[in-house]
């Protein structure tokens, strides 16, 4: 067995199933809910974990460990006035058009 990640680390769970099919192994897990204030600094994003708390602390460490925040999420877009990641799942006009032709015709 292949010993990824370190005892007690905490990770997401999408990363520990993306893992165990690269793998192709059963990885041994304990599922933990975390409070607010922990799950909201155990992140990918740095700017997500400092809009938060300890903000001067999380920026600081980020800043030491050369860390880049990839502003995939919803909350660092928001705190930084980007677009956000978010979307109706409406595919485009074409589709529409099909389908109104099909009903109407």
């Amino acid at each position: 067995m292949s010993n990824v990640f370190l005892p007690g680390k905490l990770i997401g769970l999408l990363r520990l199933e993306r893992t165990g099919r690269a793998l192709e192994e059963a990885i041994c897990y304990r599922a933990v809910l975390l409070g607010i204030t922990r799950a909201s600094l155990n992140t990918q994003s740095f700017i997500s974990e400092a809009s938060f708390q300890e903000t001067a602390r999380v920026l600081a460490k980020a800043a030491l460990q050369g860390r880049i925040d990839w502003l995939k999420g919803l909350k660092e877009n928001v705190v930084l006035g980007g677009m956000i990641p978010a979307s109706t799942g409406f595919k485009g006009t074409d589709d529409l058009r099909l389908t109104m032709a099909l009903l109407y015709h």
